[in-house]
């Protein structure tokens, strides 16, 4: 575990179920495209043919007109009729996910980022680091760029104003959590409160 004050390295113990998980990449995929969808502003909509208001008279005779048959003046084919297959608003196309496929998504990702040596435990930084000259001394030191940063909230503090304006680096709280960012950035620093909370919510879900 590294730690920021240059102290002696300490040892944090982590789950197996958490660091040693077989990697599905369709199962991943398929939780950031849920991730993805749910992100999308859906704001574009039409009325289909059972929402134009109006007469539901029918229009012309079933036979004996020599034309198609026709029930209303709202069939799309008219204009000021309903849209065929249009946007439907917010609730177009919002797919859904079991919690417990979201939780192993999760367990693979941090499984994966293991495998390719790219997670990083930090000690809680227990001081203000106001230059972001020192933090990114830190992450030169450790060779670590292009990183995510899932910090406890006393941590984020701590770092938040040397470390939001470097370069390829994004700070999140440990309940926000998630694969999008995790896959997104090439390497995943995480400090030791939020690796236990991690841990502990995972784990401990029924679900």
């Amino acid at each position: 575990m590294l730690n920021i004050d240059g102290a002696k390295n300490e040892t944090i113990e982590i789950s197996d179920k958490i660091v040693k998980n077989k990697v599905n990449h369709k199962l991943i995929k398929f939780v950031i495209d849920w991730q993805l969808n749910r992100a999308k502003p859906r704001t574009a909509k039409t009325k289909q043919r059972n929402q134009i208001r109006g007469s539901t008279k029918k229009i012309i005779a079933q036979k004996g007109s020599g034309g198609a048959r026709h029930a209303s003046k709202k069939a799309p084919l008219f204009v000021g009729g309903g849209i065929a297959h249009g946007p439907k608003g917010s609730v177009y196309k919002i797919k859904k996910i079991n919690k417990k496929v979201k939780k192993l998504a999760l367990l693979q990702t941090l499984s994966k980022k293991t495998i390719d040596k790219n997670l990083f435990f930090l000690a809680d930084v227990k001081r203000e680091i106001k230059k972001t000259k020192e933090f990114n001394i830190f992450l030169k030191k450790n060779n670590i760029s292009n990183v995510l940063i899932i910090s406890d909230l006393d941590s984020m503090k701590n770092i938040n104003k040397s470390a939001r304006n470097i370069k390829d680096v994004k700070l999140i709280k440990d309940e926000g959590t998630n694969i999008y960012d995790i896959l997104k950035y090439k390497n995943i620093l995480i400090t030791s409160s939020s690796a236990k909370k991690i841990q502990n919510r995972i784990l401990n879900e029924k679900n």
